[in-house]
C-alpha cells in the first residue's frame, strides 16, 4: 500500500475515535445525577417552599474541550404567607373585692307575735314629762290589799319570792317573820328576819319606779288607778335592799341589775307593766330594753298583763 493510502486510513480511524470520545463525553454529562435543591424554609414551616430553577446547562460543542459541569444556580423564594395574627394579651384587671355578706335584719324588725319585742313595739315612745308635783302619797299611803286576801301587798310578795318562810303568830299567816331570798338583782342568797334594823335587808322594789311612772303617764291616772299600780304584783319584787336603793327611780336606760342573767326578765317585766298601765317610754329607755332583749333573749314571750 502506498504512503497516501496509509495516511487516509489513519485519518478515518482518528475521526472515528474523536466521534466516540465526544459521544462518551456527552453521555457522561447526560448521566450526571441531578443536584438536589437546597430548601430554605420560612419562619412558618407549615407551607412548602417554592423552588425556582435557573436555566438548564447546554452541552458543550463537539469540537470544544469537555466543559466542567456548571453548578446549578438556585433561587428559593420563600412562600409568602399571611402572618399569623398575634393576639395582644388582655390588660390585667385587678379582681374586684368579694361582695360583703348582706347584713342580717335585726331581730326587732319583725317581732314575733306574743314576744316581749312585739309588746315593746306597741308602747308609745316620747320624752319624759316634768317631775313637778310628784309625791309618794299620790299612789296611796302604805301597802294595800289589792287581792283582798287579808294580807297587804308587801307580805304577799315576801311569801311569793322567799323560800322557807315563817309567819308571825296571830297574823293568820300574813306577816312574814323569816325567810331566805335568792336575790335576782345580785344573785346572792340573803336571809330575811323581820325586825328593826334587819327588815331593810330585803325590800320590795317597784320595777317601774313610782316617780318614773309619774313622769311617763301616771299624772293622767285617777287616784284609784295609781293605787292599783303601786300595789300590782306584776310590778313588785323582793330584792336586796342596798342594791334597790342604788337603783332609785332609774329606768332601763340608766340602771340595770348587776346580775346580767336576770336582765331579760327584768326588762320584760318593766315592758309588761308599762303595757298594762298605759305608760310610755323615752327613746333611750326603749332602745335599752330592745338591746337587752335582742341580744340575750329575742324570742322571749311577753308576760301576761291581765288582772
Amino acid at each position: 500500500m502506498s504512503a497516501n493510502g496509509h495516511r487516509g486510513r489513519g485519518l478515518v480511524i482518528l475521526g472515528a475515535a474523536l466521534t466516540w470520545a465526544l459521544a462518551g463525553c456527552g453521555a457522561d454529562i447526560a448521566a450526571s445525577p441531578p443536584v438536589e435543591p437546597i430548601a430554605i424554609h420560612t419562619e412558618a414551616p407549615t407551607r412548602a417552599p417554592i423552588t425556582v430553577w435557573s436555566e438548564a446547562p447546554t452541552p458543550a460543542a463537539p469540537d470544544a474541550p469537555a466543559p466542567t459541569a456548571p453548578a446549578l444556580s438556585e433561587t428559593t423564594t420563600a412562600a409568602v404567607a399571611s402572618p399569623t395574627p398575634r393576639t395582644s394579651a388582655a390588660p390585667s384587671r385587678t379582681p374586684l373585692p368579694a361582695a360583703e355578706p348582706p347584713i342580717p335584719k335585726s331581730s326587732t324588725a319583725v317581732p314575733g307575735t306574743g314576744t316581749v319585742l312585739a309588746q315593746l313595739a306597741g308602747i308609745e315612745v316620747k320624752g319624759r314629762a316634768p317631775k313637778t308635783g310628784y309625791d309618794r302619797d299620790l299612789f296611796g299611803s302604805g301597802w294595800k290589799d289589792p287581792d283582798r286576801n287579808g294580807c297587804d301587798a308587801r307580805n304577799d310578795i315576801l311569801r311569793r319570792d322567799l323560800r322557807d318562810t315563817t309567819a308571825k303568830p296571830g297574823t293568820r299567816g300574813c306577816v312574814i317573820a323569816t325567810g331566805v331570798l335568792r336575790d335576782p338583782f345580785t344573785g346572792r342568797t340573803i336571809g330575811f328576819v323581820r325586825g328593826q334594823g334587819t327588815s331593810t335587808r330585803v325590800q320590795i322594789d317597784h320595777l317601774v319606779a313610782l316617780s318614773d311612772a309619774w313622769q311617763k303617764g301616771a299624772q293622767r291616772m285617777t287616784a284609784e288607778q295609781r293605787l292599783v299600780f303601786a300595789n300590782d304584783p306584776l310590778n313588785l319584787m323582793a330584792v336586796d335592799g342596798p342594791t334597790n336603793a342604788s337603783k332609785g327611780d332609774g329606768d332601763a336606760a340608766t340602771w340595770l341589775p348587776p346580775n346580767k342573767g336576770f336582765r331579760c326578765d327584768y326588762v320584760a317585766r318593766q315592758t309588761a307593766v308599762k303595757a298594762k298601765h298605759g305608760l310610755w317610754m323615752t327613746p333611750a329607755e326603749r332602745d335599752a330594753i330592745q338591746r337587752v332583749i335582742a341580744t340575750q333573749c329575742p324570742g322571749k314571750k311577753a308576760l301576761g298583763t291581765a288582772g
